[in-house]
C-alpha cells in the first residue's frame, strides 16, 4: 500500500510538472502504441492485458492516465538532460570489453521487482508487500504490470526487463536465485540490503566463448624461402611505418608505400583466424596496432580496429550506447522529481 501510494504521490508530482510545459502533450495513439508494447512483452493481445489489469484493480482509464503521465515524463526528461545523460565512445567500448570478458560466463534474462525499504515504511514493510505482488501474478496479474506500477528499479518503465544479467554481477542472494530458478519461473520474495526482490527468469544461456574482432592489415610478401635478411628488411620497413599508422589511416598508407599490400579482414571470429593473428585479436587494445607478425605469406602489421561479443544475442555498439544513456537519464529522472 505504501510503495502504491508513493506511487500515485509521485506521477500527481509529475503531472504538475508537466502542466508547465503546453507542447508536451501525449496523445491517445502514443498510449495505444505504449499499451500494444506492453502486451506483446507479455506475449498477449492489448484487450486481453487491459483486462488483466482491470482483474488485478486498475481500471482501463486509470491506467491509460498513468502511461500518458509515463510517456510525457520520459518526452521531458530526454529533452531537458539528453545532452548530460550522453555516454562517451571510451566508456562505450569499455562496457563492451567487459561484456567480452563475461562471455564465456552464464547468463540470465530476468525481470526484475525491487521495493524499496526506505520508501514503504522498513524492510519488514516491502516483504509484506512483495508477497502481496507475487500472490498477485501467481493469480494471473502480468509481471510486467506489476513492475511497472510498483517496482523502485529504473527498469520499472520497461515492465522490469533488467535484459541479459552476467553470472557474479549481483547480490549473493540474487545470483542463488537466478542459478535455482528455471525459464518461466517466478521467484519468492528476495531480501537484500535495503530491501526485497522479486525475480522472473525469462531465459538461461551457457556461455559462448566467440568473440569477433574488426581487423586491418598491411603486409610486405617475404614467402617461407625469403632469406633472413630480406625478412628483417621487411620487419625494419614496417617499424618505420608503424608510430603514424591508425585503424583510420592504414590503408591510405599502404597504397603509398612501394612493396607494401593492405586490406581490410572485415570483423571474424577470433578463433578463425591465422594462429599468428589470434594473439593479437585477443590481447592487444582497440585501436592499437601490432608489432610485425611473420607468417608464411610475409611480415605484417595488425590494425585492431573493434572488439565485440559474438553469437546472435549479441548488442551492438549502438545498443550498449543507448542502454548506459538509459541509465543515465533514468538517474537524471529520479533527481528531477525528486
Amino acid at each position: 500500500q505504501q510503495q502504491a501510494l508513493n506511487a500515485l504521490i509521485e506521477q500527481r508530482l509529475q503531472d504538475e510538472e508537466l502542466a508547465k510545459f503546453d507542447t508536451l502533450k501525449v496523445t491517445d495513439a502514443e498510449v495505444d502504441q505504449e499499451i500494444a508494447d506492453m502486451a506483446a512483452q507479455a506475449e498477449t493481445t492489448p484487450a486481453n492485458y487491459i483486462a488483466f489489469m482491470e482483474r488485478g484493480g486498475i481500471r482501463a482509464d486509470t491506467l491509460r492516465e498513468q502511461l500518458r503521465t509515463e510517456i510525457g515524463w520520459r518526452q521531458l526528461v530526454g529533452g531537458r538532460f539528453n545532452s548530460r545523460a550522453r555516454v562517451s565512445r571510451a566508456q562505450v567500448e569499455q562496457s563492451m570489453r567487459q561484456l567480452t570478458a563475461a562471455a564465456t560466463k552464464p547468463q540470465y534474462l530476468v525481470g526484475e521487482i525491487y521495493l524499496e525499504a526506505s520508501r514503504v515504511g522498513g524492510q519488514q514493510a516491502a516483504l509484506n508487500g512483495a508477497q502481496q505482488l507475487v500472490r498477485q501474478m501467481v493469480e494471473g496479474a502480468p509481471f510486467q504490470a506489476v513492475a511497472r506500477q510498483f517496482s523502485a528499479a529504473p527498469t520499472a518503465a520497461r515492465g522490469g526487463d533488467a535484459g541479459w544479467v552476467v553470472q557474479g554481477t549481483v547480490q549473493p542472494a540474487l545470483q542463488t536465485a537466478f542459478d535455482q530458478l528455471q525459464p518461466g519461473q517466478l521467484s519468492n520474495p528476495i531480501p537484500v540490503e535495503g530491501g526485497v526482490y522479486i525475480i522472473y527468469m525469462r531465459d538461461k544461456r551457457d556461455g559462448t566463448a566467440t568473440s569477433l574482432v574488426s581487423m586491418k592489415q598491411i603486409m610486405v610478401q617475404a614467402p617461407e624461402s625469403a632469406a633472413p635478411a630480406d625478412v628483417a628488411a621487411a620487419t625494419q620497413k614496417l617499424e618505420a611505418l608503424r608510430p603514424g599508422l591508425t585503424c583510420d589511416n592504414i590503408l591510405q598508407r599502404a597504397t603509398s608505400e612501394r612493396g607494401v599490400l593492405g586490406s581490410d579482414l572485415g570483423e571474424a571470429d577470433v578463433a578463425n583466424l591465422a594462429p599468428q593473428f589470434q594473439q593479437v585479436a585477443r590481447a592487444a587494445e582497440v585501436g592499437t596496432i601490432s608489432s610485425p607478425v611473420r607468417t608464411t605469406l610475409g611480415v605484417h602489421l595488425l590494425a585492431v580496429c573493434g572488439r565485440r561479443a559474438g553469437g546472435p544475442d549479441a548488442p551492438t555498439f549502438q545498443q550498449v550506447e543507448s542502454r548506459l544513456q538509459n541509465q543515465n537519464l533514468a538517474m537524471l529522472a529520479r533527481r528531477y522529481s525528486r
